[in-house]
C-alpha cells in the first residue's frame, strides 16, 4: 500500500477518496513537521508574554472579550471540545470520517495553525489503524467550520468519545485506544480550537461525492443508452454536428458516450427509416439534460480541490511576522452553494431517468408489452418498481430545497450569518443514493426491452450493459421478488461497474 506524505506535494481529490477508503496509509512528511514547530513557536511565545489573542488567551464566540490566565489555557482547550460535542443522529459513514481526518491533518500541517506534530501524528496513526470515531451526523452550521462533528472526532483522541465498531456501534474511546497502545491526546494551547475549526467534513463528502458523482453521471449515459435501444430511439440527435452548434462541454460528452455506447446497433439500424418524427424529450435530450448536470458537477470539483489545500482554521498564525489574525476562512459558503447545485444536478438525472423508465412501462408510449411482461394481467412486470423511482425521485426533489440559502445566527449574534454547508452535504450524500437506485431500476427494464426486440442486437455498449444487469437479475418471465435485484444492480451503480463500460465502448 503506498504511503502518502502529507506536506510533500499537493493533496488531490483522488488522494481524500484512497485514504478514505482504505487504499492508502499516510505519514507527517520532513517539511511539514518543520512548518508545525516553527507556528508552535509563535503560540508559546504568546504564552510566555501572556498576549490576548483570541482562542489562546480568551474566550470563544461571544465570550472573545473574556480574558482566560495563562495557566488555564490548557483547560480551556479541553472545555472547549467537551462543550461542542454536541452532534446527534445517525453516525457518519466511516469513508466521510477517514476523509475528515485527512483533510484535518493536510490542512494543519501547512503551518498556520499552532498545533504540535504529535497531535497530527496520532491522527495518522488512528488512519492507518482504521480506528474512527463515531461521529453523529447533525450540528454543524457550516460556520465556523463543521464545529460539532470535529468537537466528537477530538474528544474520542482525547480518549472521552466514542469510536466506531466493526458493525457501527459505539466503542468508548478510552477503551479502544488503550487496546491499540495509543495514549490520549492532552491538549496545549490553541490546538483544540484549530482542531475544531474549517470546513474538513463537508469538504469530505465534497470529494467523495465528486467521484461518486462523476461515475453516476457515466453510469447515466451507459443505462440512457440502453433504454434509448429499448423504446427504438433515434441516435440522429446525438450526432457531433448537431452538439458541435451548441459545443457546451459536457453536452457533447453525453453525446459522445451515447453514440460510442450504441456503435453496431442492429435495433437502431432496424427503424432508420421507420415513420416515428422525433423521440421524446426524456431520450432526444439526454446530451442536453445529461450534460448541464455534468457541467454543474464539476462546478464542486473545482471548489472541492482547492479546499482541500486550503487553510481554514481561526485565527491564522503567520510565523515569518508573529502575526495572529482572526478572519473568515472557515465559512463554508463557497461548499455550501456548490454542494446544492449538485444535489440538483444529480437529483436531475435521477428526474430524467425515471421518465424513461416509464416510458418502456407504458405501452402507449413504446413497441413494448405493458410493464414489460409478456403475460400482463396475471404478471405486473415492472409496474410498481417505477413506484419506487417516483418516489425517490420526489424524497430528491424535497432535499433540493438549497441549504445554502438558509441561515440561523448562534453564539449570542456573534456568528450572525453561516452557511449550513454541512446539511448541504448531508442531504447531497442522500440524493446521489436516490439517483443511483433509480438508474438501476432504469437499467433493469432497459435489459428487459432489450430482451423483448429479439432477434434485433443492441450496441457493443450496450450490450455489455444488459449483460452486467444479467450477472444481478435473470429476465423476468414472471413476477418474482424484484427488491434484492434492485439493491444489487444499484451497488453495481454505486461501484462505478456500468461507467466501467464506457472506455471499452469508445474503444
Amino acid at each position: 500500500m503506498k504511503e502518502l506524505s502529507i506536506g510533500d506535494e499537493a493533496l488531490t481529490i483522488a488522494d481524500v477518496v484512497a485514504v478514505a477508503r482504505r487504499a492508502r496509509q499516510v505519514r507527517i512528511g520532513p517539511a511539514a513537521i518543520e512548518k508545525l514547530a516553527v507556528a508552535r513557536r509563535v503560540v508559546e511565545q504568546i504564552l510566555r508574554e501572556e498576549r490576548v489573542v483570541y482562542g489562546v488567551t480568551t474566550g470563544f464566540g461571544q465570550l472573545a472579550t473574556t480574558r482566560i490566565p495563562v495557566e488555564q489555557v490548557r483547560q480551556l482547550q479541553q472545555n472547549l471540545v467537551r462543550s461542542h460535542a454536541v452532534g446527534v443522529g445517525e453516525p457518519l459513514p466511516r469513508d466521510v470520517v477517514r476523509g475528515a481526518m485527512l483533510l484535518r491533518v493536510n490542512t494543519i500541517a501547512k503551518g498556520y495553525s499552532g498545533v504540535r506534530a504529535e497531535v497530527l501524528e496520532m491522527l495518522c496513526r488512528l488512519l492507518n489503524s482504521d480506528l474512527v470515531p463515531y461521529i453523529p451526523s447533525r450540528g454543524s452550521l457550516g460556520a465556523s467550520g463543521d464545529l460539532a462533528p470535529s468537537a466528537h472526532l477530538v474528544l474520542a483522541m482525547m480518549g472521552e468519545g466514542e469510536f466506531l465498531g466493526s458493525d457501527g456501534e459505539r466503542e468508548p474511546a478510552g477503551a479502544v485506544l488503550a487496546a491499540a497502545g495509543i495514549a490520549p491526546v492532552t491538549l496545549e494551547a490553541k490546538e483544540g480550537l484549530a482542531l475544531l475549526n474549517g470546513t474538513q467534513f463537508m469538504a469530505a463528502i465534497a470529494c467523495l461525492t465528486v467521484a461518486d458523482g462523476e461515475s453516476l453521471l457515466d453510469s447515466a449515459d451507459v443505462i440512457g443508452a440502453m433504454s434509448l435501444e429499448g423504446l427504438k430511439g433515434s441516435v440522429g440527435p446525438f450526432e457531433e454536428r448537431i452538439q458541435r452548434l451548441r459545443p457546451i462541454p459536457g453536452q457533447l460528452r453525453s453525446a459522445a458516450n451515447v453514440r460510442a455506447v450504441c456503435a453496431s446497433s442492429g435495433i437502431i439500424q432496424s427503424h432508420l427509416n421507420c415513420d416515428k418524427v422525433q423521440d421524446a424529450y426524456s431520450i432526444r435530450c439526454i446530451p442536453q439534460v445529461h450534460g448541464a448536470c455534468r457541467d454543474a458537477f464539476r462546478w464542486l470539483r473545482e471548489v472541492a480541490e482547492i479546499e482541500i489545500e486550503s487553510v481554514t482554521d481561526n485565527p491564522l498564525i503567520f510565523p515569518d511576522s508573529g502575526d495572529v489574525i482572526s478572519a473568515g476562512n472557515f465559512h463554508g459558503e463557497p461548499l455550501a452553494l456548490a454542494l446544492d447545485l449538485a444535489a440538483m444536478s444529480l437529483a436531475e438525472i435521477g428526474s430524467i431517468s425515471e421518465r424513461r423508465t416509464f416510458r418502456m412501462l407504458t405501452a402507449s408510449l413504446s413497441e413494448l408489452p405493458p410493464f414489460l411482461t409478456s403475460n400482463s394481467g396475471l404478471n405486473n412486470g415492472y409496474m410498481i418498481a417505477q413506484y419506487t423511482a417516483a418516489a425517490l425521485v420526489a424524497e430528491s426533489k424535497i432535499l433540493c430545497h438549497p441549504a445554502s440559502v438558509d441561515s440561523i445566527p448562534s453564539s449570542a449574534d456573534q456568528e450572525d450569518h453561516v452557511s449550513m454547508g454541512m446539511t448541504a452535504a448531508i442531504k447531497l450524500l442522500q440524493v446521489a443514493r436516490n439517483s443511483g437506485s433509480i438508474l438501476a431500476i432504469e437499467a433493469l427494464c432497459a435489459a428487459q426491452a432489450i430482451d423483448l426486440l429479439a432477434p434485433l442486437k443492441p450496441g457493443v455498449g450496450t450490450q455489455a450493459g444488459h449483460d452486467l444487469v444479467r450477472r444481478y437479475a435473470p429476465h423476468l418471465e414472471q413476477d418474482r421478488y424484484l427488491s434484492p435485484e434492485i439493491e444489487s444492480v444499484g451497488q453495481a451503480v454505486r461501484e462505478g461497474l456500468f461507467a466501467a463500460l464506457l472506455p471499452r465502448a469508445v474503444g
